[in-house]
């Protein structure tokens, strides 16, 4: 094959297709109005975005991996060319593939590295253009100068990637390596720096043998790098908005992406089939370039790459649709970076010809590769009757295919009509994702036996994820159905043995069953997989408290305050609930004669009820303080704390509690051997307000006492009675 002659025109030509296109999809200048109508409207219209999302996805998404795979394995000497990753890498990927279908427990692994690659993967195609549109430009940048604006490439994927594995993740899918905030920060802000050093050093070089002008491709891809990387992790680092790592894998980004790298393959393979049609060769077979079959290849095989496999694995292995769904993703996406990776280098001669319009020679000649499947690869392309009709009905079943898949996608988002997402179960009833949608359309449209038939079949389809196991959970206690409560928790440990909230819920489910030691061990067990399990702590605590092992409960009441004082303040529960936690540590603590720690307990509880407005509480606290300092012989402390709780009852009108206060203050003044009058008017007061209660009834323990101090006062009782608010401001008052 001759050296093809190429227009001397198209040889100094910056443009690929023309200014506009190349412009806009090529090099990213849809930027910043995609990404703004996305970021406002995706919140609103998320149903809305994510059936888009998932349409745009066969005619962009799929087709940009299918055309990897056409580049690498179209030509015979392509595909012996990169061998390691057309053969070898692919089998790994595959057995990976099944591997994760059967241990699920891989996936999360798969997922991070997804998402982690996909923003690296999107800055090394937008360089590759970078510098391709630099040498139609007729730039030749020195080696500094490539140095330079390398590095600020990766400088800008580096600083999404510290944002992305900043802190703990939020997505169980997503494995953050968990760097501290202060030290992401920092780092964010060096390689920002870095990065504006660095454009500025390498662009400069290269304008001064261009000018600026004929860099303006160049430079909007440019600016697309910045506006994809860096202006997302500045606007997380000024208004503290965390970076979704999915966006960039299944977002307007990687539409644009996608878009983009179907452009330059489409050009690439047009230029290439012209090339081969110069030389003959593609001519004598009836080959010329035609961009809808060529587009059609795409979409069909894309849609082959990603929608048979999960429906397969699903219907035929009852695997979980969503977490195969996910799994192909995941790994479809890593082969098209590794091989991605190694088919586009500029720096390879046909490469370089057919993209940078340069006169080096395209070879047509393609080595024959050997063996079976080379064989029956060139039979399936082939022109006979038979191979025709498989290739046709092949693409007809598939295009049904991807149809149903989105049809059933669209349906399954129907959260608001059930019989939409009943649709969506008969064409697939294994999605743990989509019964636990259904499952919550039939609670709320009052049908409950199918909301459960719902939560179990989403728990066959994926037996180790937690959110279809806790709803059921909770459907089951709800009706107090606790064996069946408990028989769940046992059978999901079969599958996840050390999760630590199932382990909290079947102790839970033992104590209502009555079995208090079967409980102790599983809340016991709880905290030897996760120390951090606040729940574990605090359902020791009230058993141990009810089993009268006061010390053993005080323990882990602290233990319980500690770890959720560690919490945002969002996360912890409501401060009167705290405040009763407290009280009963304190209550633990006296019992179990930690005197000192239960004042303290006491005096943290009267604090906490103070500052949240809790008066009733902190009444409480008073009263219980109050008692103990009694017991230990500290009467002034004791007297103190009556009567401030007695004066918080009056100022929130808590009759209920004042009657009750008044009863113990006045038997605190008799036992403390104040005088009796005052006693007997702090009893009588505490008589009276009960009898103005709606329901009434005067207990023993106010009456008896009440009556013993009539006899000691004769009748000094009824002057008492007569005239009892001078002797209770007395009382009230009252020092030693």
């Amino acid at each position: 094959m001759g050296r093809s002659r190429q227009n001397p025109k198209e040889q100094v030509a910056p443009w690929v297709y023309n200014p506009w296109l190349d412009l806009i999809v090529g090099c990213g200048a849809w930027s910043a109005p995609l990404l703004l109508l996305s970021y406002f409207s995706l919140a609103s219209n998320a149903r809305t975005w994510s059936v888009a999302f998932y349409v745009l996805a066969l005619f962009f998404n799929y087709p940009h991996y299918m055309a990897t795979i056409y580049r690498a394995y179209h030509r015979a000497e392509d595909f012996q060319k990169y061998r390691i990753f057309t053969v070898h890498i692919t089998a790994l990927v595959v057995l990976t593939l099944l591997l994760s279908h059967f241990w699920l427990r891989l996936l999360p692994w798969i997922f991070t590295i997804y998402l982690t690659w996909s923003p690296w993967h999107y800055s090394g195609q937008n360089y590759g253009l970078f510098m391709m549109f630099a040498r139609r430009a007729g730039a030749d940048p020195d080696k500094a100068g490539r140095r330079a604006l390398y590095g600020a490439f990766v400088v800008s994927y580096l600083i999404l990637f510290l944002g992305f594995h900043t802190g703990p993740s939020t997505d169980p899918l997503f494995l953050s390596l968990g760097i501290p905030q202060v030290v992401s920060r920092w780092e964010q802000i060096l390689l920002g720096v870095a990065f504006v050093g660095l454009s500025a050093f390498g662009l400069g070089r290269l304008a001064r043998s261009t000018g600026w002008r004929k860099l303006i491709p160049s430079l909007t891809l440019f600016s697309s790098q910045f506006l994809w990387f860096l202006l997302p992790a500045a606007i997380s680092l000024i208004r503290g908005v965390e970076i979704p790592q999915n966006r960039y894998s299944t977002g307007v980004l990687a539409v644009m992406h996608s878009a983009q790298y179907l452009w330059i393959t489409s050009y690439y393979a047009r230029r290439e089939a012209a090339g081969e049609a110069s030389g003959g060769a593609a001519r004598k077979a009836g080959r010329t370039w035609r961009p809808l079959a060529y587009f059609g290849v795409l979409v069909v095989g894309g849609i082959a790459l990603f929608v048979p496999g999960p429906w397969l694995a699903s219907r035929a292995f009852h695997h979980d649709f969503a977490a195969s769904f996910l799994i192909f993703t995941a790994l479809v996406n890593i082969h098209h970076f590794i091989l991605d990776g190694a088919i586009w280098k500029l720096r390879d001669g046909r490469i370089a010809s057919l993209l940078l319009n340069s006169q080096e020679r395209i070879s047509g000649a393609a080595a024959e590769a050997g063996g079976h499947f080379a064989a029956v690869g060139r039979w399936l392309v082939g022109s006979t009757v038979g191979a025709r009709s498989l290739r046709v009905g092949a693409a007809l079943v598939l295009l049904v295919w991807g149809t149903v898949d989105q049809a059933r996608y669209y349906l399954a988002l129907r959260t608001d009509d059930l019989h939409d997402l009943q649709r969506a179960e008969a064409l697939d009833s294994f999605d743990s994702s989509l019964q636990m949608r259904l499952a919550h359309r039939a609670m709320e449209d009052g049908q409950p036996q199918q909301a459960e038939a719902a939560w179990r079949r989403a728990m066959q389809a994926n037996p180790a994820d937690p959110g279809a196991r806790q709803a059921l959970l909770r459907f089951l206690v709800d009706q107090n159905r606790f064996d069946e409560a408990f028989d769940l928790t046992e059978a999901s440990l079969k599958y996840t043995p050390k999760d630590a909230n199932l382990l909290v819920d079947r102790g839970f489910l033992a104590l209502r069953r009555g079995h208090a030691d079967q409980a102790l061990a599983s809340w016991n067990e709880a905290l030897a997989v996760d120390p951090g399990q606040s729940l574990a702590h605090l359902f020791l605590a009230d058993e141990l408290d009810r089993e009268g092992k006061t010390q053993g409960a005080a323990s882990h009441y602290n233990a319980f305050l500690v770890r959720i004082a560690r919490q945002p303040t969002q996360d912890r529960p409501a401060p009167d609930r705290v405040i009763a936690i407290v009280l009963r540590m304190a209550d633990c603590q006296a019992r179990s004669s930690q005197t000192e720690l239960a004042v303290k307990s006491y005096h943290l509880a009267e604090k906490l009820a103070v500052q949240t407005g809790q008066a009733k509480l902190e009444s409480v606290a008073d009263v219980n303080e109050a008692e103990l300092q009694a017991k230990t012989g500290k009467l002034d402390d004791a007297l103190r704390l009556y009567q401030r709780a007695l004066q918080v009852d009056s100022s929130i009108g808590d009759n209920s509690a004042s009657a009750q206060d008044w009863l113990v203050y006045g038997r605190f003044l008799d036992d403390a051997g104040f005088p009796a009058r005052l006693a007997y008017a702090c009893l009588v007061k505490s008589e009276n307000i009960t009898q103005s209660l709606p329901h009434p009834a005067v207990p023993d323990s106010l009456v008896a006492p009440r009556k013993q101090l009539e006899k000691r006062l004769g009748a000094e009782a009824a002057l008492v009675r007569r005239d009892l608010e001078p002797v209770l401001q007395e009382a009230l008052a009252l020092r030693r």
